[in-house]
């Protein structure tokens, strides 16, 4: 039986993190370089970065939005369809078992998501639908977590959906950009974030999960959030056009 060098109040949530086999060879044999159980690490490690990242992603563009009072540039549809996919993503992750670290950032990135589109209904003068759409998310989440409401074909099946859902949700955006030439007040680090962060997921997802449709779905989400990416670059010093979803300036008219 292998000795234990490190103390137990640091082994103990280290093997629960990465499992018994692991922190037997990483750490109490140091045998740090052995594949599988490096490779496990690593992902184990990136997943719950992406998690905790995930936590903090959309704040800047939602301080962002507080501090300029507009909504310019910033697409609806790309953040109602962004919602639907981040609930049924955790939904189906949850109900199949996946590590928390696989999927949790859908989480924080869905809660988000939803206070950016309310803070979009309520500067666009349509704040009565953000109290339609949380009913209506209320449900259809409560839905999706029910195995007698929703079985697990039907939800394999909505999860396949938000794999056209998550690069449509990510369409509007990109054409709205290309259409101003400009990405007004959308936030780079959210951007920036999301790229990487789905990039790093792919690994996660390749050495953690074994379902082609999670796979699919991370890579097209990686390329979506790629080619945003590449515009916030490229239009970086573009000229901001008239802004007309700025509250200030509708006080004025």
């Amino acid at each position: 039986m292998t000795e234990h060098w490190l103390p137990e109040i640091l082994r103990s949530p280290l093997a629960a993190f990465i499992g018994e086999e692991c922190t037997v060879t990483l750490v109490d044999q140091l045998n740090i370089f052995e594949p599988a159980c490096l490779r496990y690490a690593l992902s184990k490690g990136l997943g719950l970065g992406i998690v905790l990242g995930g936590c903090v992603v959309k704040l800047p563009q939602l301080f962002k939005i507080l501090k300029s009072k507009s909504v310019a540039g910033i697409s609806l549809s790309s953040y109602v369809l962004e919602v639907i996919a981040n609930i049924i993503t955790i939904a189906y992750n949850f109900r199949k078992g996946y590590d928390f670290t696989t999927y949790g950032e859908a989480l924080f990135i869905g809660a988000q998501n939803y206070i950016i589109t309310l803070l979009i209904l309520l500067m666009t003068g349509r704040a009565s639908l953000g109290l339609l759409a949380g009913a209506f998310l209320a449900v259809f989440t409560h839905a999706l977590f029910s195995s007698a409401l929703v079985n697990s074909a039907l939800l394999s099946t909505l999860y396949g959906l938000t794999i056209p859902l998550v690069v449509s949700s990510r369409i509007p955006q990109i054409y709205t950009i290309h259409k101003n030439k400009y990405t007004g007040q959308l936030s780079a680090f959210a951007v920036f974030n999301y790229f990487f962060g789905t990039a790093a997921r792919l690994f996660t997802t390749l050495v953690q999960v074994d379902d082609p449709l999670v796979l699919v779905g991370v890579v097209l989400a990686t390329v979506a959030n790629g080619v945003l990416a590449a515009q916030m670059l490229y239009y970086w010093n573009a000229p901001a056009p008239k802004d007309k979803y700025r509250l200030d300036s509708k006080k004025d008219e």
